[in-house]
């Protein structure tokens, strides 16, 4: 080969290299995320995601919203669970009523009924959900209203839910959030987003990584200390490809004649579920199933909870609760260990 074919080899060669370490460095260099947020289910929604193509995802993110909450909103006097609660059959008109009773009816028989969404009677009855600033109700008309709540009430099937009792009715107030989170974190897979942190109402998927930190996405645990104008946290978790959920009497109760009343409602005493646990935070394949689990784990308390644990090895938990002696303690599963940082 004579010179000007070598120049002009290595001329061509020099052209590839730099061309592929320019490429390198594009396809390497860390993106500015795409970041949403809007209004949903009573709370808000935050989701960051990294797409090459930058493509904003608000639209059909918020008509998603729209139709889960057309489905299952308890507020909307129009959506489908409201509907089925005036009547006593429903035929499906959206595919998003299913789901949520299918997955109710799992942690319903898992947790023995600490988690129930029949219980929106109860609810109701306590001042919660839409029906707020009732009177505390009576013995009498807990043990009235307890003859129809039980999910076993509840039948269905691919296409419709019926009630064996007129009276029963659906409260997706425990798991409906977890289930939108669900809705969106499937809906930008579908769209070919790998990494991506949805939040909605505190519930959620963190998928992937951050590649902006090029680290597992992190979040904070609320401390039960927290106030509504006063926000910290107690502890930090990273996480990869999970989801999560914190459960807890924060915010959500009511004061009458000076004493608290806790929003969480066991639906096998109708009273309030007066337990040591202070927040339940869960984490699992899903969020529609870290929210059921969530729930159930704060009616039946830390002890219980931690039994039942020990046959679920595909959630892992969190909680914080109060010790005999008033001091502030905490739990965790072995899931989270080197994820999870507690702040003393």
């Amino acid at each position: 080969m004579d010179n000007r074919k070598k120049n002009a080899f290595y001329s061509l060669l020099l052209i590839v290299v730099f061309l592929s370490i320019y490429l390198w460095q594009q396809s390497s260099a860390n993106p500015e995320p795409v970041m949403l947020t809007g209004e949903t289910m009573g709370t808000s929604y935050h989701i960051t995601y990294f797409d090459k193509r930058t493509r904003n995802f608000k639209s059909s993110v918020d008509s998603l919203l729209v139709l889960v909450n057309k489905s299952i909103n308890n507020y909307d006097p129009q959506s489908d669970v409201s509907t089925f609660n005036r009547t006593t059959s429903f035929k499906f008109s959206l595919p998003y009523f299913l789901p949520p009773l299918m997955k109710a009816q799992e942690v319903v028989k898992g947790s023995a009924g600490a988690f129930d969404p029949s219980v929106m009677p109860l609810v109701y009855a306590w001042g919660f959900g839409s029906k707020k600033d009732r009177p505390i109700p009576s013995a009498t008309q807990i043990d009235s209203l307890k003859a129809f709540v039980g999910f076993e009430k509840i039948q269905f099937n691919s296409d419709s839910v019926w009630k064996t009792d007129p009276r029963a009715q659906l409260d997706f107030g425990g798991i409906g959030q977890g289930y939108g989170a669900d809705v969106i974190t499937q809906f930008l897979k579908g769209k070919g987003i790998k990494n991506m942190l949805v939040e909605l109402g505190g519930e959620g998927m963190a998928y992937g990584m951050n590649i902006k930190t090029e680290k597992p996405w992190e979040l904070g645990i609320l401390d039960p200390n927290s106030k509504k104008d006063s926000l910290f946290f107690k502890a930090y978790v990273k996480l990869t490809n999970k989801s999560f959920t914190t459960s807890g009497n924060y915010f959500n109760y009511r004061i009458i004649d000076g004493k608290k009343y806790s929003h969480t409602i066991d639906p096998l005493t109708g009273y309030q579920a007066e337990r040591a646990i202070l927040s339940s935070s869960v984490f699992a394949a899903d969020a529609i199933t870290a929210d059921a689990w969530a729930t159930a784990f704060m009616v039946m308390g830390h002890e219980k909870a931690i039994e039942v644990l020990k046959s679920h090895p595909e959630l892992d938990a969190f909680f914080i609760y109060t010790s005999s002696d008033g001091k502030i303690e905490w739990y965790k599963t072995k899931g989270l260990e080197g994820i999870l940082e507690i702040r003393k």
